[in-house]
């Protein structure tokens, strides 16, 4: 498909740059056309504790503050701070689609890929690159990146949270949005 599209585009050579905005394409269209493939639940994980929250009521809690009574438990076993979990969840980056399409297609993004998937990652680990790459690069099409919209546009029914390491995906994101800009330079 990619081949497909670098020739109607008429990119010479077939560049790297065409075949990732091809695959960028490819993805949005195929993730963005049916709501089958975005996740529904969010497994919260916290050392021996681990709870299933509906996608939803984790939106409403990271747009509104309002918590669902099953969120409120498990924050409260998970002796959680409700702030810094919205915090986490709200905190974005700003992204070029296009270029984060083409850093995550490299060595250095399979990198930060691996990185942010030892926090979110399907519950059986297996695709989990591939899978974390299809919900970043369908997050960023507003040219911003949150973990909420990660998780939202997770192409497994499940996805898992490793509770501890929330923070540090936002860390994470913030060198990705230093790592595109010195791209752009």
């Amino acid at each position: 498909m990619a081949n497909i599209a670098c020739r109607q585009l008429k990119c010479p050579n077939l560049s790297a740059l065409c075949y990732g905005f091809a695959s960028w394409v490819s993805a949005a269209i195929v993730f963005s056309s049916t709501s089958v493939f975005a996740a529904e639940r969010v497994v919260l994980k916290y050392r021996a504790f681990r709870e299933s929250i509906a996608v939803e009521d984790l939106t409403k809690f990271a747009r509104t503050g309002e918590m669902s009574p099953d969120l409120r438990v498990n924050l409260a076993l998970a002796r959680q701070d409700p702030q810094t979990i919205r915090q986490s969840l709200t905190n974005t980056v700003t992204v070029d689609p296009i270029l984060l399409d083409r850093v995550l297609n490299n060595a250095l993004g399979e990198l930060l890929l691996d990185e942010i998937g030892k926090t979110v990652h399907p519950p059986a680990r297996q695709a989990n690159r591939q899978a974390l790459r299809a919900a970043m690069t369908l997050s960023a099409r507003d040219r911003q990146l949150s973990l909420l919209e990660i998780l939202q546009n997770y192409p497994t029914t499940d996805v898992e949270v490793e509770g501890e390491r929330l923070e540090a995906v936002y860390s994470q994101l913030r060198r990705l949005e230093g790592t595109l800009k010195n791209f752009l330079k």
